[in-house]
């Protein structure tokens, strides 16, 4: 099923509302962004809990925006799991299609197919305040599945969960997402989650898109500084265009001067922001063409994977993320080199 939302508006008394995206048959397009921009709000509206103000939803090319949820073919997982404590396993996954008129005997051929997609096969007795915290999430999630919906909402469904069990669950759900080819919304404010699972991602900020993309053009090409600075960890320089070197801008700083990616126009003397990820740099490395810029370490941080080395610059704070344990030294300067291809532009 194919997802469009075309101006759709919703005003609270202190809160605004206005998105247009859409999510291809097949797709998990993830709604990304802090606690209160808008992202839970969007999904009702796709659900149907939520009437917009104006604007339509079509899901398969079809208007639904006056559809209640019922007749949407929606299936939605919570982010308290929402699971009914009084059934066991077995009543929980077969309320759906019970409630759709189903036969017993489908129903139960459809619990056992849900319990082996979900790897717990056999648990249909459980009582579901005896499970886990994942499993509970599992169980949910195969509730929302069990009477064939052709689109999945996710609402946060793995942050009431802790940091391991979070990253394996998100590859449960994306594969059984690609298993079943089901169209998906996923909603988090988890940047490295987002970007994990989806095809595309979808950056909210104050009830409108900053920017909707791929996961790598998210990260590595930001269009606005709010992207930038939410999606992991950027260095930006202040800097003012020079001309060009073939396919790069060149750059004026006080930090010195630099080459750098950029898709559009831009004049000369223009007033640009450069962003490099810390992990695009390397230290002291003199056999390195491209960019450079000399600092002071203020900072070493080891992470057990890397070491995060901040330093201060002329002007700047800038941040490099080398992989494995690190020997620095607080106060000792060093020089950061990066390529022109690790780099962008946000005009300022």
């Amino acid at each position: 099923m194919s997802v469009q939302l075309e101006n759709i508006t919703k005003r609270y008394p202190d809160f605004f509302i206005d998105v247009d995206f859409s999510a291809a048959k097949g797709e998990i397009v993830t709604l990304l962004g802090p606690s209160g921009c808008g992202k839970t709000t969007t999904l009702h509206i796709i659900a149907g809990f939520i009437p917009p103000d104006t604007g339509k939803i079509f899901l398969n090319g079809q208007d639904v925006t006056a559809l209640p949820p019922h007749g949407r073919r929606v299936g939605l997982v919570f982010q308290d799991y929402a699971l009914f404590p009084n059934m066991n396993v077995y009543r929980n996954i077969a309320f759906g299609p019970r409630m759709q008129g189903w036969s017993n005997k489908q129903i139960t051929r459809r619990v056992k197919e849900l319990l082996s997609l979900i790897r717990l096969p056999g648990s249909e007795q459980r009582s579901v305040t005896e499970l886990s915290g994942g499993e509970q999430q599992r169980i949910a999630l195969a509730r929302a599945l069990a009477p064939n919906p052709e689109l999945l909402l996710l609402d946060e469904p793995l942050s009431a969960l802790d940091a391991r069990l979070r990253k394996q669950l998100r590859s449960e759900i994306k594969r059984i997402q690609r298993e079943l080819e089901l169209t998906t919304i996923y909603v988090t404010h988890d940047q490295e989650e987002a970007l994990a699972i989806s095809d595309r991602v979808v950056v909210m900020q104050n009830g409108h898109i900053e920017q909707a993309g791929t996961s790598f053009d998210i990260y590595h090409r930001p269009k606005t500084r709010f992207v930038a600075e939410f999606v992991g960890i950027t260095n930006m320089l202040a800097a003012r265009v020079s001309g060009m070197k073939g396919r790069f801008v060149r750059l004026e700083s006080l930090e010195g001067r630099f080459l750098a990616g950029f898709d559009g126009a831009l004049e000369s003397g223009q007033e640009v922001t450069l962003l490099v990820r810390p992990e695009k740099c390397t230290l002291n490395n003199e056999n390195t063409g491209g960019n450079r810029v000399r600092g002071k370490i203020t900072e070493c941080e080891y992470l057990g994977d890397s070491t995060v080395i901040s330093l201060v610059l002329k002007q700047a704070l800038f941040r490099v993320k080398l992989f494995g344990p690190l020997s620095c030294r607080v106060g000792e300067e060093v020089q950061v080199s990066f390529l022109p291809e690790d780099c962008w532009l946000l005009k300022s």
